[in-house]
């Protein structure tokens, strides 16, 4: 069974960066897709980016492109996103999910606990 659990949210000022890391424990990792989704107050949850495990097939969600990348070190068993540029619309609950095999689907099968990102002055 796949655990995840995300770190490094905060606050931030508009335009600034957060690099938010999710570990990843549990056998196979490595065969996991592993994606990044938000939820705001009051919204669904939608999906940010997803990575293969192999890295070889990367999404993102059309808001984020060219601000925010995902990496992943198998060997740390990690996944990053690297958010730049972050706008007031980035404050949410970020949260990185695991799915067996190479996409990400709605029905992605293990959760994190999620961490808060709040981007304001």
């Amino acid at each position: 069974q796949l655990q995840l659990v995300e770190s490094g949210g905060g606050l931030v000022q508009p335009g600034g960066s957060l690099r938010l890391s999710c570990a990843a424990s549990g056998n196979n990792v490595d065969y996991y897709a592993i994606g990044w989704f938000r939820q705001a107050p009051g919204k669904e949850r939608e999906v940010v980016s997803c990575i293969s495990p192999a890295s070889t097939r990367i999404n993102y969600t059309d808001s984020v492109k060219g601000r925010f990348t995902v990496s992943r070190d198998n060997a740390k068993n990690t996944v990053y996103l690297q958010m730049n540029g972050l706008e007031p619309a980035g404050t949410a609950v970020y949260y990185c999910a695991g799915r067996f095999g190479a996409y990400c689907r709605a029905d992605m099968t293990n959760w994190g606990q999620g961490t808060q990102v709040t981007v304001s002055s």
